[in-house]
């Protein structure tokens, strides 16, 4: 039986019309169900139709063959032209449908013809794996597998037919969600993912090409949406505000992005994102950043936050917003300062406060709005830097060391102690706020100079909220600026703890020597500094030490040579201090330096001293006693005849008058620091401070000079000057007239000459 089946011819025309019939049912109907028994007759009638033997048809070698190698091309043409028919009703079909119509009814058959391909291509698979696959094998490029073809005749007869108007209703689809209607979405994803699926490649039948979906949708939707967009952008901005604009332009990226996402081909979003930049944006950019200045100045969060995230995607397009954010963040800095000057010029706090308000508010724009783009950044240092060292305070001083100094004595009153120092936290962030002012001044070299005699009088007096805290700011120091920065500062620390070491040393040595506080005739604390650590002056004036305080001066001068042969003390009484009791009425203790002890203690001999007295007993110079005595005046300790002026700034002292303490003398406390300098007395420390910093800078110059002669040998003057100052521009800003005369210094002293016949050039003298 098996053997009479085997041998049994099947022929075309005997299982066509069974087979078409399937077909038929499967194309129209499927909804209907297709029974798995009824599949399997279908592909029975493939496969014996391909299976069959067939007389006359022999190999080279001339022995007969039934394989399933040369039988299928009837089966395959009578396929094709099935299929052909069928498309050319549907086109017929499609022929009288328009718009939406022709939309609908082209995805309902092409859903329903590319779900029953694949039933029939089951059907058909015997064909595929023989005849099929030895026709492409050998090189026939017309010869696809049935799911294929099927693709292939659609395209041929119906797409090619209907896709002119198939796009175009496509389109104005599209355009109808653009307008804000809703519409069927499907229908578009259908259709745009038919014209990816009918992307066949002849030569690679496994590989989809998307020339169909690029050349008949694409192009076509990437130039509608130009024209689309290019109309209504026009009419918009034309007919609202930048900030209206700038929000229609958000909403419309959103809607194209979701059009990619819900039916168009992943491919066509750097086309479309980059036609809607282009349009939406780059067209009108001169419009919108016309009006950024204004966002700034109003404070438009939002606005500007919008507007970076939408000039950000144009090449470059956030150059011009940098530079005005720059010279806006410039012009608020000095503004602030401006409204406060005569007030901050005097008090740091005040100053300080005014610039960290601008910095964290434009700071706050730069992270939140600007997402901290590294040009916006940029321009925030160079405004911060400018307004910084460049504002009505500084051409108050005629100088721009001020801010340095100003920043200096803000440090310094968060590092003293105080009833009002904040919680630690706090203080760390305030710190923090400290080293960001740091970082835009120039002048640093300044601010090291005052903050060192700042440092070195609150640990002298010991007057620092904290040493954790000192330590802390000598770190963050350390970190900007290196090591050499804050090694003094270190040393001076280092001192302290040798000093209080020393101290112990001397009370143990005061007790052997029999001396104690009583017989002493009061306590004595005495600090023992290293001349290269700490930035002490030497006394400007000869002092007469009481004779109240002179044994212990002395012994403590025989304990010390004791220890250290070979040393000399140098004694500071300028920046000693002491407590005094003094009886008027009731009992008070006055805090006061040492050299308004000394002219205090004189009143325990004379009721009233002239002021050539005074000086005789204290040696004091003129000066400094003038400074002194003005200090006791303005606290009212003591009283002159003939009496002081009314404004206690106008103080005046001659040769002729006479002093007295104040037996009217009141105070609320019984502790009552006297220790307050005057303005006189101030403005001369400054002035000796800031005298110190220019000789400082003109030894650095000098340094920065031999050390790059010594490395070039011979160099041009302008060569020289470009890399002094940028050897020195981290620490100060130098001066170019500073420069030249620090050069002809050296060349004076011989460290450098100039090269006979070339001016300009300069030699290194080993």
């Amino acid at each position: 039986m098996a053997s009479h089946v085997a041998t049994k011819r099947v022929f075309l025309d005997d299982i066509w019309p069974d087979l078409e019939g399937g077909i038929t049912q499967l194309i129209t109907n499927l909804n209907a169900g297709f029974p798995r028994k009824r599949w399997m007759e279908l592909y029975t009638h493939v496969y014996n139709y391909c299976t069959t033997s067939r007389p006359n048809q022999r190999t080279k070698i001339g022995s007969q063959i039934s394989g399933a190698n040369f039988v299928g091309e009837e089966l395959y043409n009578r396929l094709c032209d099935f299929l052909k028919k069928h498309m050319t009703l549907l086109s017929k079909e499609a022929e009288q449908k328009q718009d939406d119509a022709l939309l609908t009814y082209y995805t309902k058959e092409w859903e329903r013809f590319t779900t029953a391909m694949r039933y029939i291509n089951h059907i058909f698979e015997y064909l595929n794996r023989h005849w099929i696959k030895r026709e492409s094998d050998d090189g026939k490029k017309e010869v696809f597998d049935v799911e294929t073809l099927a693709l292939v005749i659609w395209k041929d007869n119906l797409f090619q037919q209907q896709k002119t108007r198939l796009t175009a209703a496509l389109l104005a689809l599209i355009k109808k969600e653009r307008n804000g209607e809703q519409i069927n979405t499907h229908l578009v994803k259908v259709c745009v993912q038919g014209y990816v699926d009918l992307g066949i490649n002849k030569d690679k039948i496994r590989e989809k090409t998307l020339d169909i979906y690029k050349t008949n949708f694409e192009e076509d939707f990437i130039n509608d949406t130009e024209l689309y967009y290019t109309t209504e952008s026009t009419h918009f901005i034309d007919t609202n505000p930048v900030s209206e604009y700038m929000k229609k332009v958000e909403q419309r990226m959103i809607e194209e992005q979701r059009r990619i996402q819900q039916y168009l081909h992943p491919s066509t979003e750097r086309d479309l994102v980059d036609k809607c930049d282009r349009v939406l944006i780059e067209k009108h950019i001169d419009t919108m950043r016309g009006d950024f200045q204004k966002m700034l100045s109003d404070d438009k969060t939002e606005d500007l936050t919008r507007i970076f995230k939408l000039l950000s995607r144009i090449p470059r397009g956030l150059d011009p917003l940098r530079a005005t954010f720059e010279k806006h963040v410039t012009q608020v800095g000095k503004t602030a300062i401006q409204n406060v000057v005569k007030t901050a010029f005097k008090d740091p706090v005040q100053y300080v406060e005014q610039i960290l308000s601008v910095y964290k508010k434009y700071s706050a724009l730069v992270t939140n709005s600007f997402k901290n783009d590294t040009g916006f950044v940029a321009s925030l240092d160079k405004a911060c830097r400018s307004f910084i060292n460049d504002n009505a305070v500084c051409k108050l001083a005629k100088s721009p060391s001020k801010s340095p100094e100003l920043l200096a004595r803000f440090t310094d009153g968060l590092l003293k102690k105080s009833a009002k120092n904040p919680e630690e936290q706090e203080m760390e962030q305030l710190l923090n706020d400290v080293m960001t002012v740091f970082k835009y001044i120039e002048d640093k070299d300044v601010f090291q100079t005052f903050y060192s005699k700042m440092l070195a009088k609150r640990l002298i007096h010991g007057s620092s909220a904290s040493e954790d805290l000192e330590g802390v700011m000598i770190g963050k120091l350390k970190s900007a600026c290196g090591y050499e920065y804050t090694s003094k500062l270190q040393r001076m620390f280092t001192d302290m703890t040798v000093s209080r070491e020393m101290l112990d040393k001397f009370k143990s040595f005061c007790e052997d020597q029999g001396a104690s506080a009583g017989n002493l005739g009061h306590d004595f604390n005495v600090l023992v500094l290293a001349t290269g650590s700490w930035p002490l002056q030497p006394p400007s004036t000869n002092f007469a030490t009481p004779k109240e305080l002179s044994p212990a001066e002395n012994l403590f001068v025989k304990f010390y040579q004791g220890q250290h042969s070979g040393r000399k003390l140098n004694w500071l009484h300028q920046l000693s201090k002491g407590e005094v009791k003094m009886v008027f009425g009731r009992k008070y203790l006055l805090a006061a330096s040492t050299y308004q002890m000394g002219v205090l203690l004189q009143f325990n001999q004379y009721d009233k001293m002239s002021f050539e007295e005074l000086q005789m007993g204290t040696q004091l110079t003129e000066s400094v006693l003038k400074l002194t005595l003005q200090s006791l005046l303005k606290t009212k300790v003591l009283k002159k005849d003939p009496p002081e002026a009314k404004n206690e700034e106008d103080i005046v002292i001659e040769k002729d008058h006479t002093f007295e303490v104040n037996p009217m003398f009141r105070s609320k406390r019984q502790k009552v620091n006297i220790n307050i300098p005057v303005r006189a007395q101030v403005e001369q420390e400054d002035k000796a401070t800031q005298a110190t910093i220019a000789e400082d800078r003109r030894y650095q110059i000098q340094a920065a000079i031999v050390r790059i002669m010594k490395m070039r040998k011979t160099l041009q003057h302008g060569a020289l000057m470009s890399e002094v100052i940028a050897q020195l521009q981290t620490r100060f800003q130098p001066k170019v007239p500073v420069i030249k005369k620090c050069i002809d210094q050296l060349i004076e002293k011989e460290y450098l000459e100039r090269l006979e016949g070339q001016k300009d050039m300069y030699s290194y003298v080993a």
